[in-house]
């Protein structure tokens, strides 16, 4: 891909738009017709923003990330990802936008199991080409930030579930991502590490960065700056932090 399409490491000052959804609309053929599961979506994501996106399964909620991921062609509407509609590009190059732009941190990892944490956390940047010597610091770094330095040489899968997400999260940010973006990141945790977990994406987001997180766990939308409430292919209501209208839904959901 023309390295010029998309700069990542172009600057984007907090509060700019970095990924904007616009008119997303998605079809899905079954038998003979049609289920539509997104119904004309307008979403804009800005720097420095936590986004919280939930609702009930089956609303869309994962089929609009993907798109805004570049994974799932929209049956119409524009992806625009640091000025460029993503959409123009081919596949290869969606991914490479993936691969240079977005942390990605899913409820369930897909280890290399012939690779032990440290070379696992490092894996992005064999892809990128550099050398050893260099990721392996950089990785090491990024153990060291979520505490699991000493699993380093471990099989990822001997970990608990909480520790693998926080070996996760290290492999999601060791690009330096423009955007992380985590779906159901605390999905098979306990309680306790679930909390963990999302103390270490608040740090994250206190330093200036932006998370987009897609959960089930309502006892976790106070950590976002906004809060997006979808039902049926369409966003109901958003939300923003300390809304008291947003503490009401939450006692109403739980009766």
């Amino acid at each position: 891909m023309d390295k010029k399409i998309i700069d990542n490491n172009k600057e984007i000052k907090k509060g700019q738009v970095i990924l904007e959804g616009k008119g997303i609309f998605k079809f899905f053929k079954v038998g003979s017709g049609l289920v539509q599961v997104l119904k004309g979506i307008d979403v804009s994501i800005t720097k420095g923003e936590f986004i919280i996106l939930f609702g009930s399964s089956g609303c869309g909620k994962s089929t609009l990330v993907n798109i805004l991921l570049g994974l799932e062609i929209p049956s119409e509407g524009k992806v625009i990802f640091k000025g460029k509609d993503i959409y123009t590009f081919e596949e290869d190059d969606r991914s490479q936008i993936r691969k240079e732009g977005i942390g990605l941190i899913y409820q369930q990892q897909n280890w290399v199991k012939s690779m032990n944490v440290l070379d696992n956390v490092a894996f992005p940047l064999t892809l990128k080409g550099i050398l050893k010597e260099e990721r392996d610091r950089k990785a090491m770094d990024m153990l060291k930030m979520v505490n699991m330095e000493h699993a380093a040489d471990q099989a990822p899968t001997e970990l608990s579930s909480g520790q693998q997400q926080r070996i996760s999260f290290a492999r999601a940010l060791i690009a330096n991502p423009a955007l992380l973006v985590a779906d159901e990141p605390t999905g098979n945790l306990d309680s306790k590490s679930g909390v963990e977990l999302m103390g270490m994406f608040r740090e994250y987001h206190e330093q200036g960065n932006t998370i987009i997180m897609i959960t089930h766990d309502l006892e976790f939308l106070p950590y976002a700056t906004r809060s997006l409430n979808m039902s049926d292919g369409v966003i109901l209501r958003e939300y923003k932090a300390g809304d008291k209208e947003l503490d009401q839904f939450k006692l109403h959901i739980k009766k």
